[in-house]
């Protein structure tokens, strides 16, 4: 999903960062839970990552064009695990700001219908006083826009970098073009029934962390979403932080605003493997193995020159 075309003709929500850092962690269960994240790459390493033979093998892996609320359409390459996947793409691919190099979003999702409001007001107890919600809708081609999730930002004043909360709505998964699967239990909105399971037949199985490099205004917007979610989230030195909860570990670099992006991704395998791989994509480098683990490293991309 894209931020910008998210927040278009949502209410803006407020952020109170003082009450907000004092509430810590919520209390209570996990309700939110990693679900993807997007980057945008320089235009040589979302081309090559398009056209590689090798993520085909390694993952399940899609080139596709999704049309949302309002019509907006993103195109992006999609590779999905069991339950989680990431989305990246190039500068341009999606209109505005959000197609700016180094931009990126997350995801986290709940498992269980009716956890979101929950979040929401987790959300309004900890100082966010007026949540930003939406509902996001998607358009298989017909002209008919279906009910895609609910969502929640805690603002809709952003640099380059947000993060939302998620709950599938009952609609998209009783429309057989989502190709979902069916509930493993009443309730059931989770991630693992949302994605096929396509992966079984690929070497990639989920994302168990992430690095994503944000600005102090972006990250301070995105720990209370992730403490009301039920992440434990402790603060680095040098102003990041990392949360960690259900199996995926988000690490946060802060940095100045020209240093912003998707740094690495790291991924658990369906076996593991005796040897080391080591693909180049673009200006990246995927290392598969030794083990049941892999690494996906972003290097420096070709930003503009200032002028």
């Amino acid at each position: 999903m894209v931020i910008a075309l998210a927040l278009a003709g949502a209410v803006q929500g407020g952020v109170s960062p003082a009450r907000a850092e004092q509430n810590g962690t919520s209390a209570g269960r996990q309700l939110l839970f990693y679900n993807h994240a997007y980057g945008v790459l320089d235009r040589a390493t979302a081309d090559a990552i398009e056209h590689s033979s090798y993520l085909r093998d390694f993952a399940n892996f899609q080139v596709r064009t999704t049309t949302g609320s309002g019509g907006q359409t993103w195109t992006g390459r999609y590779l999905m695990g069991r339950e989680t996947y990431f989305e990246l793409f190039g500068v341009g691919d999606v209109p505005g700001k959000d197609g700016t190099l180094g931009s990126a979003g997350l995801g986290v999702s709940t498992e269980r219908a009716g956890d979101l409001p929950t979040v929401i007001e987790r959300l309004r107890k900890a100082g966010i006083s007026d949540p930003v919600e939406f509902q996001q809708t998607r358009d298989f081609g017909d002209g008919v826009p279906v009910p895609w999730f609910d969502a929640v930002f805690t603002t809709d004043q952003y640099d380059l970098f947000g993060a939302w909360g998620m709950e599938y709505r009952p609609e998209y998964f009783a429309d057989p073009r989502g190709n979902t699967e069916p509930a493993s239990h009443p309730g059931d909105v989770g991630r693992e029934r949302y994605l096929s399971d396509a992966y079984r037949d690929h070497l990639m199985r989920d994302v168990t962390d992430i690095r994503l490099a944000v600005t102090a205004r972006d990250l301070a917007s995105t720990v209370p979403l992730l403490k009301a979610g039920g992440f434990a989230v402790r603060s680095l030195p040098g102003g990041g932080a990392v949360a960690k909860g259900g199996g995926t570990t988000i690490r946060f670099d802060s940095v100045p605003l020209d240093q912003v992006g998707l740094r690495q991704i790291e991924m658990s395998l369906n076996h593991p493997v005796s040897y080391r791989h080591v693909e180049r994509i673009g200006h990246s480098a995927l290392v598969v193995g030794p083990g049941s683990r892999a690494v996906w490293t972003f290097e420096e991309q070709d930003r503009p020159a200032a002028g």
